[in-house]
């Protein structure tokens, strides 16, 4: 009977190894290598690539108090990231989250006097040693009502978007996917295979945008 259960016992933890191997696997081939979104502190734009390419480009704003990653600073962190977590999927545009959660409110773009977190988060990762705690600081892309300050410096360290701009970011991207936040122009962080084509994109000559 001990020997028939301790049969029973290792096959059920082959089973389960199995399962985890096979569940790794799966997560590995999800995570996304052929986006990129390159954030230019001075422009206040965003470039999605893709494969190297320019996709769309996005008007945004990142911190009002300048860039770093000190804790405590609310400055937007400089450099090498990539998305963490993606929140919100199923919300609707104008959705209110609090500490993440979806809390049953949904406002309209420019509602005078709130400034919460609307519609998607994005939750980056920092990839380097000066942006190590990015995670932790629970830095985003994400949505704002705030829309009329879009395109200069007025978050709190975030990357701020507009509702259908974050719907649209968060569509076309995967967890895993980079971001890179540049002090200079976009130009000056694009691949040189991308930089004939950023000004195509900072006009919207996307196709499917």
């Amino acid at each position: 009977m001990k020997l028939f259960s301790f049969r029973i016992a290792r096959l059920v933890l082959a089973f389960f190894s199995l399962a985890s191997v096979l569940c790794l696997c799966q997560c590995g081939s999800s995570v996304d290598s052929r986006s990129k979104m390159i954030v230019s502190v001075r422009d206040q734009k965003m470039l999605l690539t893709q494969d190297g390419h320019p996709v769309k480009s996005y008007k945004i704003s990142t911190s009002k108090f300048g860039v770093g990653s000190g804790s405590g600073t609310n400055r937007t962190p400089l450099g090498k990231m990539a998305v963490a977590k993606k929140i919100g999927g199923s919300a609707p545009k104008g959705m209110v989250f609090k500490s993440r959660r979806p809390t049953g409110e949904v406002i309209r773009p420019n509602t005078p006097g709130r400034d919460p977190i609307v519609s998607r988060i994005i939750w980056l990762n920092g990839k380097e040693s000066q942006n190590y705690n990015t995670f932790r600081r629970c830095i985003y892309i994400h949505g704002t009502p705030e829309e009329w300050r879009l395109g200069s410096p007025a978050s709190y360290g975030c990357i701020r978007m507009s509702s259908n701009d974050v719907v649209d970011l968060y569509n076309r991207i995967g967890v895993g996917a980079e971001v890179q936040v540049i002090r200079g122009p976009l130009h000056a962080g694009a691949p040189q295979q991308e930089t004939a084509n950023v000004s195509a994109a900072n006009g919207d000559a996307s196709t499917d945008g």
